[in-house]
């Protein structure tokens, strides 16, 4: 009895920003899977929650570093669960935010006309609530007035364009098409059990090392991807953000290349 409990107080305690991390990698992995079981973009799911791209991504990727303070981390994964047809309550009360301690005394102890706990919290969630629309709100103004004066900078350039002489017209017409005639090739990599793993982008080499059972990662190039895995049957890919397949036999090594395609 002696020695299980000397093991237990020798097992290392996780921190908060470790629970948070690993919390919020599996809701991203979950987030993900179905968004792409229903066939919906990343684009869709800005225009369902108001939520700048940047933000959805970073949440199903489980970059936290990319993500404001816990407290509106809770409450932007409460509004991707919804619009998901999740409950987004529950699901966003398991990611782990610190609240403050909150000392409970008898009533008796207690000065006439003092706040009492249950009241104290209250006004805290409150207060969540009212942050995290705040902040969703203020980030969706943002990314609106980006948009909008990108798009008066493109309209501005066209007319400018469109003054000069004929033959530069044409050749910049041409240079534009060519550029729109490339699709860059997008992979996205689930872990079901850990697996090395090695990921060369437009023959440069971005990653190389062995990621944990839940990881997700998400790789792109403009012209081509390649992925070699140590543990082909633990991984799950996504080309092109289609629907996640295994890659191959579980021990197995295998490397899958794709190659960006053209418009036609």
């Amino acid at each position: 009895m002696q020695s299980q409990t000397q093991k237990k107080d020798r097992e290392p305690v996780q921190t908060t920003e470790q629970q948070q991390s690993e919390k919020l990698a599996q809701l991203g992995v979950q987030l993900w899977t179905s968004r792409l079981e229903q066939g919906l973009s990343l684009d869709d799911m800005v225009r369902l929650t108001m939520i700048p791209r940047r933000l959805l991504q970073a949440i199903e990727e489980g970059d936290l570093d990319q993500l404001p303070e816990p407290i509106y981390v809770q409450g932007l994964i409460r509004q991707f669960a919804d619009a998901l047809g999740f409950d987004g309550s529950e699901l966003s009360s398991t990611f782990p935010i610190g609240l403050p301690y909150v000392s409970l005394k008898p009533a008796w102890k207690r000065p006439i006309g003092q706040l009492r706990p249950v009241h104290l919290y209250l006004l805290y969630i409150f207060l969540i609530i009212c942050s995290v629309s705040g902040l969703s709100r203020l980030l969706s103004t943002t990314a609106t007035w980006q948009v909008n004066n990108s798009n008066t900078k493109q309209l501005q350039a066209n007319k400018i364009q469109s003054n000069q002489q004929l033959p530069a017209t044409t050749s910049a017409k041409t240079e534009i098409k060519s550029n729109e005639g490339r699709l860059a090739v997008q992979i996205g990599v689930t872990l079901k059990e850990k697996s090395w793993i090695r990921v060369v982008a437009d023959g440069k080499i971005t990653y190389e090392g062995e990621l944990p059972e839940g990881t997700h990662r998400i790789w792109k190039a403009q012209d081509q991807l390649t992925v070699r895995a140590g543990n082909a049957g633990g991984v799950l890919v996504s080309v092109n953000k289609d629907q996640a397949k295994q890659m191959g036999e579980p021990g197995a090594v295998k490397e899958l290349t794709i190659a960006a395609n053209t418009k036609s």
